[in-house]
């Protein structure tokens, strides 16, 4: 097995296991028996738990950036709801990268500078759009305001279908878009149509 191969294989033990069982009982000697590969093999790549969260950030953070990216450009009738959608969807589909992206007792983003750059990244992607939404006389504290708003409702809605008890109160989910849309009407993010000029 190359040496990018079995980084690569670790990594995904390790994201797999932390989707089912969450991050913090994992151990190198759980993630190489996952791996199939011996239980000196990640730290080859990986000195300590807090590299293997970092290496699970970065690539979570720059699968994050995508997804709201790929969103927005997908919807520009609706960039908001988009945005809101594409937050929630990858949360749910990537749980094991987002169970551990914003958990700084696991990794804190400012000790790794490309971390730090992803993660400023993808929430550049959230002001930029705000920005926009709001126009150019929006004020620096309407523009954060919103942001903060935004990714509240976002991380909130992804925390409780993954972690929480929404569905044993509000009954079976049918459609996640229905319900992130009905959300964002509801919480009065979703973009307001633009005048026609």
């Amino acid at each position: 097995m190359s040496p990018q191969t079995l980084r690569e294989t670790v990594l995904k033990a390790a994201v797999d296991y932390i989707a089912d069982h969450g991050p913090d009982g994992l151990s190198f000697r759980q993630v190489a028996q996952a791996a199939g590969v011996s239980h000196q093999a990640p730290y080859h790549h990986f000195t300590d738990r807090k590299g293997i969260f970092e290496a699970i950030s970065i690539e979570g953070y720059e699968l994050f950036n995508s997804a709201m990216l790929g969103a927005l450009a997908g919807n520009p009738d609706d960039p908001t709801t988009a945005l809101l959608e594409a937050y929630v969807g990858f949360a749910l589909d990537h749980r094991g990268h987002f169970r551990v992206m914003f958990r700084p007792d696991l990794c804190m983003i400012s000790d790794n500078p490309e971390l730090q750059r992803v993660a400023d990244a993808s929430f550049d992607v959230l002001v930029d759009l705000v920005r926009d939404v709001l126009g150019p006389k929006a004020s620096i504290s309407d523009i954060r305001a919103r942001a903060t708003a935004m990714w509240a409702l976002a991380h909130g809605l992804a925390t409780l279908l993954i972690d929480g008890p929404l569905e044993n109160k509000i009954g079976r989910i049918g459609s996640r878009r229905a319900l992130i849309r009905a959300v964002a009407g509801q919480s009065g993010m979703a973009t307001p149509k633009k005048r026609k000029r």
